[in-house]
Formats: C-alpha cells, sequence, structure tokens
C-alpha cells in the first residue's frame, strides 16, 4: 500500500485526508471509497486519461483507492494529482508517505489549479498541520504569501512522477511581498494602504458625524448613523473602510481566505472588506446556512472589515435580533442537521437609518408627514438590547450646499495610525473597541475625576454594565486620538455624548 496527504473542508477549516491505494489481482477495476462527491468519483477518468497520454501505463489490476478517515465527506477536484502518482509510482521504490500533494489533471497530464486551494492550504497552515506542499505551479503566486510554508510547483504530471524520484531539482519559491506600505511596532509589520478612491473631503459638512467616524475606526467601535435622505450617511460608511487601523500579514491571509470562499481572486492589498447586504437579504444570507451544508454568510465574509446596514429599521426583526451574538461574542455557530460550523465575526458595524418612515423629521428643509403612531413603530424596530451594541451614535442634520469639509481621509488615516500604534506600544494585542472586562480594568482606567463623572452619568442614566464598558472604551480610543495616557474628564465626556438617549 502507499500513501500520500491531502485535505478537504469540513465547514471552513481544512481536515488533513490520506489517501491510500492498493493494488490487487483479479477483474481490472478502480474504485474510490471514502464518501467522495461527484468531482472526486470523476477523477477516474481523468487520472486514467492523464496516466494513459503522459507515457504512463494504466495497471490491468484491481485498483482501490481509499480516503481517510472515512466518516467525512471529500470534496474538490485536487485530489486527482495525488491519485495518479500513487498509480505511476507503485512499481517504484519512492517513499510517499507524509507528502502533502494537490492539484487538479487535465486529459493531457496538466496539473491544474483548484479554486479553493488557496483557502485550504491556508487553514492547514494556520493549524501546523503542513510544512511542504506539491502544488500546480499556476497557484505559486497566490500561495507564496503564506509564510513558513515550503511550496513546490509542478506544471504535468511527468514532471511530478520525476521530482519524486529524485530525478529533478525542486524549485523552492520565495516569499512574495505585500502590495501596501508597511510599519514596525514591537518587533511586528503591519500594512496599510494610502490611496483614498472614496474621500472625506467629498463629504460636506457633518463634521461631528466624521469625528464620530475616525473614532470607530481608531477603536473598531459600532456606529449608528440617523439622518434625513441626502445627509451623507452612506457617503461616510463607504469611505471609513479606507482610514482602518493596519492589518498584520496573517489577517491578509485571512481576508485572502474569504475572497478564495466568494470564487475571488485573493489581492493581498490590506484593503479592509465591505459588505452591504440589501434589507431584503435573508437571515441565511446574512448569518450562513444552507439546507444541507452551512455555509459563511456576509457577516463571516466581512471578517476584519466593515458591515454596513443600509435603511437599518427595515432589516427583518430576526436578522437584527440574531445579529447581537456576532456584535458581542464576535463569534457565530451555525448548526444544521448535517452540518455545523463555527466562524469568526470581527467586523466593524455600521448602519443608517432614517429618523422616521418619511425621513424628514429632522429636516430644516421639508415637513415631516409621519404620525407619532408611525414614528414610534418605525422606531420600535430596534429593541434596546440590539441599540445597546452600538458604541457611537450620531444624528445628521441636513447640509447646505456652501458647507465645506475641513477632514480628509488622509489626516483622518494618519490619526487612526498613531493610535493604533499607541495601542499597540500599551501591550493590547486587539483594539480598544474589542477588550474583555479584564482588559478594560487593565488598559482603560480613568482619572479620579472622569471616574466620578462615570458614577455619575451610570446613575442618572440607568447604564447598563455593557453601556458603562463601552463608554470607558470609547473614551479610552478618544485618548489615544488625542495622545493621552490617562482618560481624562474631556475624553468621557466626549464618550457620553455619543451615547443613544
Amino acid at each position: 500500500m502507499k500513501q500520500i496527504n491531502c485535505a478537504t473542508f469540513e465547514g471552513l477549516e481544512a481536515k488533513v485526508v490520506s489517501v491510500e491505494a492498493t493494488m490487487t489481482k483479479g477483474l481490472p477495476s478502480f474504485q474510490i471509497v471514502g464518501i467522495a462527491s461527484q468531482a472526486i468519483s470523476e477523477s477516474k477518468e481523468r487520472v486514467k486519461s492523464a496516466l494513459l497520454t503522459g507515457g504512463f501505463t494504466f495497471p490491468p489490476k484491481r485498483i482501490t483507492v481509499n480516503l481517510s478517515p472515512s466518516e467525512l465527506k471529500k470534496e474538490g477536484s485536487h485530489f486527482d494529482l495525488g491519485i495518479a502518482l500513487l498509480i505511476a509510482l507503485w512499481d517504484h521504490n519512492v517513499d510517499l508517505r507524509g507528502h502533502f500533494i494537490f492539484g487538479e489533471l487535465g486529459l493531457d497530464g496538466s496539473v491544474k489549479e483548484n479554486a479553493l486551494l488557496f483557502a485550504l492550504i491556508l487553514s492547514l497552515a494556520n493549524q501546523c498541520l503542513l510544512h511542504e506542499a506539491i502544488v500546480p505551479t499556476q497557484s505559486l503566486e497566490k500561495l507564496r504569501n503564506i509564510p513558513d510554508i515550503r511550496f513546490i510547483g509542478v506544471s504535468h504530471l511527468q514532471e511530478a512522477t520525476a521530482l519524486l524520484k529524485g530525478e529533478l531539482e525542486a524549485a523552492v519559491t520565495a516569499e512574495s511581498a505585500i502590495d501596501a506600505e508597511c510599519l514596525h511596532v514591537k518587533g511586528e509589520t503591519y500594512y496599510f494602504r494610502r490611496d483614498y478612491p472614496l474621500d472625506f473631503a467629498e463629504v460636506r459638512g457633518q463634521e461631528l458625524a466624521k469625528r464620530a467616524a475616525l473614532i470607530a475606526a481608531a477603536g473598531m467601535h459600532n456606529l449608528l448613523l440617523e439622518g434625513s435622505p441626502g445627509c451623507g450617511k452612506s457617503m461616510i460608511a463607504k469611505r471609513l473602510r479606507y482610514i482602518m487601523a493596519p492589518l498584520s500579514r496573517r489577517d491578509i491571509l485571512d481576508i485572502a481566505k474569504l475572497d478564495s470562499f466568494e470564487g475571488k481572486t485573493p489581492a493581498f492589498n490590506a484593503l479592509r472588506p465591505f459588505r452591504s447586504p440589501h434589507h431584503s437579504s435573508t437571515a441565511s444570507s446574512i448569518f450562513g446556512g444552507g439546507s444541507s451544508s452551512a455555509r459563511i454568510g456576509e457577516v463571516g465574509l466581512a471578517h476584519l472589515g466593515l458591515l454596513f446596514f443600509d435603511e437599518l429599521p427595515h432589516f427583518g426583526k430576526n436578522v437584527l435580533e440574531a445579529l447581537r451574538e456576532p456584535l458581542e461574542d464576535r463569534r457565530i455557530r451555525i448548526s444544521r442537521v448535517n452540518s455545523k460550523i463555527e466562524y469568526a465575526t470581527d467586523f466593524l458595524f455600521v448602519a443608517a437609518m432614517n429618523p422616521c418612515p418619511c425621513g424628514h423629521l429632522l429636516s430644516t428643509h421639508h415637513t415631516c408627514r409621519c404620525s407619532d403612531l408611525e414614528i414610534e413603530r418605525y422606531r420600535n424596530r430596534l429593541s434596546e438590547p440590539f441599540l445597546d451594541r452600538i458604541d457611537l451614535y450620531i444624528q445628521m442634520q441636513s447640509v447646505d450646499a456652501q458647507q465645506k469639509s475641513t477632514f480628509d481621509s488622509r489626516s483622518l488615516h494618519d490619526q487612526v495610525i498613531s493610535a493604533f500604534v499607541r495601542q499597540i506600544e500599551r501591550g493590547q494585542s486587539l483594539p480598544n473597541g474589542r477588550l474583555d472586562e479584564a482588559d478594560i480594568e487593565r488598559y482603560c482606567l480613568p482619572s479620579p475625576q472622569a471616574g466620578a463623572l462615570l458614577d455619575q452619568a451610570t446613575e442618572r442614566f440607568g447604564l447598563s454594565f455593557r453601556a458603562r464598558n463601552k463608554i470607558r472604551k470609547v473614551a479610552r480610543t478618544i485618548a489615544d486620538l488625542s495622545g493621552a495616557e490617562q482618560i481624562e474628564k474631556t475624553h468621557l465626556l466626549e464618550a457620553l455624548s455619543f451615547r443613544r438617549r
């Protein structure tokens, strides 16, 4: 028996699959067992054709290929190359055990790229299960971005057999550079971009809303913008992704993994994802799901980026209430009869809403035509437990054409980067908005005056323990933006001004 290693997905994480092959006497046949998908079952014809056209002989024996563990469902055409090598090198004294081999075969023996190969190998690398792999040459440009893995590219089945027999020297790929600027803080490298295709300078007025957007980007604080149609809510939300904090190399790879799940070509450019589902989207499309197998949804694809809900009250009540879990825990678990997956949902949540159904309640140019009952019903679509997850609330006013902008994206981004560096140098592994209770007591210490003010606000406004902690975290970010070591009274007053009343 000969054996190689491959992998398949179970939910969003890769699992190692041992590919075993035996050749016994009997009527010639070729069987693949081990809960193989249709794509793997069809590999029998691809493998046979690739061997015959590549100058190999197809043994007239009973060939059995087993994909172990047998209880795990296997999917993907990347098993082709490993299966073909087990057959081609059956009579050769070549030890294949322990080799990770990935690649789809063409009928002429060419080794092709698989759509999910990057995500598969990145998941194995994150679990420290993979250190070297034979992969299609086409995939090297993307795969070499994964650090600490030695990749050997092959373009044909004959090249792969010569490599394993020692007749060809392996070409080791060098780690590629990420297309972005970088900074070094405490021995780690972080990447960011300086191009702003959507600039805050294009947003007229709304200086308070821009200040809130700056705080949200610097500390990953959830933001709710309320205002009349056309006042700039969506403009601010769409520009936020370009001023968010720098990313580590591991973060960039995780974003590229999500791109692979969508069938996109990873860009590796330190640009955070931006997801904006329509309010008519189903709960399954937003959170993930499916009838037979659970798949990732919008909240998972927004990981490390920005999730924007426009027209917030028009989203279904079940969607808004279910959003509380990923907003609080930064993870979500999807359970189905045949599968259960859990994935990270560490995103910046930004929402926009009108003040009333017609949208003109706050307008200075139009008259609101909504009744008090209609306005109350509209606002009651958002529950207090959901709103308690919002860190920053801004009520935006109408804008005059003569108003100018005093902020641009470059200056805001510089402030975000400075605050980010202060957080890292302070010893934080997470931004201020993601700190747990223990870290809040360690990093978000108010001055005596600020502490007394927070106690007064808690008693006066009846703040919950969650709301109190959120105010401290927002105040910590404001202090970082001003370069202060401790949370002072002015920082806390500004943080309190952003609370929804």
